[in-house]
């Protein structure tokens, strides 16, 4: 990790209002610590912490990522409706998911062009459109 990472871990939490207890720090500092954008799933994230010496459950690391999606520092992104990802990019953009890594990354969304969508049923409104584009290699 970068010679900040913890600073910039520990400012991530406290901009979103979350105290910065041993383990968010250290799951922080994974996520955000070289200042980059991620996609990872609770299960990577926990063997990249037990890889540094992160003392951290699986457990926490799942009630860790829900934290930090209800703070708004991380969306999650369901692909299959039973696995999920977490993005440290908020932003709305679409997400390409590599069927043959079982990896999801970012697609660009200056090329996507949606330009209309069904109304919602009476009663609802579109809270918001996720996007994933499946891809796998050619051959």
């Amino acid at each position: 990790m970068l010679p900040n990472s913890l600073e910039i871990a520990t400012d991530w939490l406290a901009n979103a209002g979350l105290r910065p207890t041993r383990q968010r720090v250290a799951l922080a500092e994974l996520l955000v610590g070289d200042g980059r954008d991620r996609h990872v799933t609770a299960e990577s994230l926990f063997d990249a912490a037990r890889t540094r010496g992160a003392t951290v459950s699986l457990a926490t690391v799942y009630n860790t990522l829900r934290a930090f999606c209800d703070a708004g520092i991380l969306q999650e992104i369901t692909v299959d409706g039973s696995k999920s990802y977490f993005d440290t990019n908020t932003h709305d953009h679409p997400h390409f998911f590599w069927e043959d890594e079982g990896r999801l990354s970012d697609a660009p969304s200056e090329e996507l062009v949606i330009q209309s969508l069904p109304d919602a049923p009476p009663g609802a409104e579109i809270a918001s459109v996720d996007v994933v584009i499946r891809l796998r290699r050619k051959g």
